[in-house]
């Protein structure tokens, strides 16, 4: 096809034209919505690095909820804050625990509603890294115990699907044996399968007061120069039993994306993560991006890339453009 007999902005003309060829669709069914839950009673905070982030007492989580459900948004993902921290993170297991509490909440509240839980031990210790300390390192085996028993209080509380963040080589085989062994067959593992010892986590970290207080998380989390590791982590855990597959971040990974997205038949999200979130708004606040625009472009991008799933701070925001 030659020009002039071909003319590719004969399809641009208008919206209903571009409308019409559009190769690349974004929903809010497609989207999940994270909340940050707190200690108190009448609690919402707004997290200075990530202006119209909240976070909510568990009290406060209903009104959220019902929000998200208006604009379309059926699906969020629970982080906890708990009362106390502790070398071992026991309160991410606990039964009264902030998330257990969470889940039952919104399962009270709002049961329509997709409840996914963070299942990690970073926000639970007191020393702010992933899993057990043993001798300076964190010990592989002795944190998948915990992991363990973590999700299965989510689902017990709850939860529909549980989310392992940790990177702990295993994790996702000894959560499906464990949900199995108790009757919870049913509730879904989306696994953060590949995720990178990023810097773009920076205002999660103050978000959920989760900072390691020694070291970094570079000995589990992934190399952000491996690709070819990407498809080893994923492929443990499709073995595993995962249902989905996550890649975080999202937009400096997008070739990673695609990768998983040529290679897998499984459900691929990513997570567009707080740092990524924060430079828009803030490059927007200064007015020198169109907030909406960059927004819809970003997760278009995702989209584009091959994730079924986006995990954005930006959820609601995109709901209502997308309504409008």
């Amino acid at each position: 096809m030659m020009y002039p007999e071909y003319r590719p902005r004969r399809l641009r003309r208008n919206e209903n034209l571009r409308a019409l060829v559009r190769e690349t669709v974004l929903s809010p069914a497609q989207l999940v919505y994270p909340l940050f839950v707190m200690p108190g009673k009448k609690q919402r905070e707004e997290i200075s690095s990530m202006p119209g982030v909240f976070r909510l007492s568990v009290d406060q989580l209903a009104r959220e909820a019902q929000e998200c459900r208006k604009l379309g948004v059926n699906s969020i993902i629970l982080f906890g804050l708990p009362e106390k921290k502790d070398r071992v993170g026991s309160g991410a297991h606990a039964t009264d625990g902030i998330i257990q509490r969470a889940i039952k909440e919104l399962k009270n509240k709002a049961p329509e509603l997709t409840v996914i839980t963070d299942v990690c031990l970073c926000e639970y210790t007191s020393h702010g890294h992933c899993g057990i300390i043993h001798e300076h390192q964190v010990d592989n085996d002795a944190t998948l115990e915990v992991l363990a028993r973590t999700a299965l209080s989510h689902a017990r509380a709850g939860a529909d699907i549980v989310a392992p963040s940790d990177m702990m080589d295993g994790r996702v085989g000894e959560i499906r044996a464990i949900l199995d062994e108790n009757n919870f067959d049913q509730v879904a593992i989306m696994s953060y399968a590949v995720k990178y010892a990023s810097a773009f986590y920076g205002p999660f970290r103050d978000a959920a007061d989760c900072a390691p207080q020694e070291g970094d998380r570079r000995g589990y989390q992934m190399d952000p120069a491996n690709a070819r590791e990407a498809l080893r982590e994923a492929t443990l855990d499709v073995e595993e039993g995962a249902d989905i597959l996550m890649v975080k971040p999202a937009l400096a990974y997008l070739d990673i994306i695609r990768m998983l997205r040529d290679e897998f038949d499984h459900p691929i999200a990513a997570y567009q993560v707080s740092g990524e979130y924060a430079m828009l708004k803030a490059a927007a606040a200064q007015g020198w991006l169109d907030e909406e625009r960059v927004m819809a472009e970003s997760l278009l991008s995702i989209r584009r890339a091959g994730a079924d799933i986006i995990l954005t701070y930006f959820a609601k925001d995109m709901a209502r453009l997308l309504a409008a």
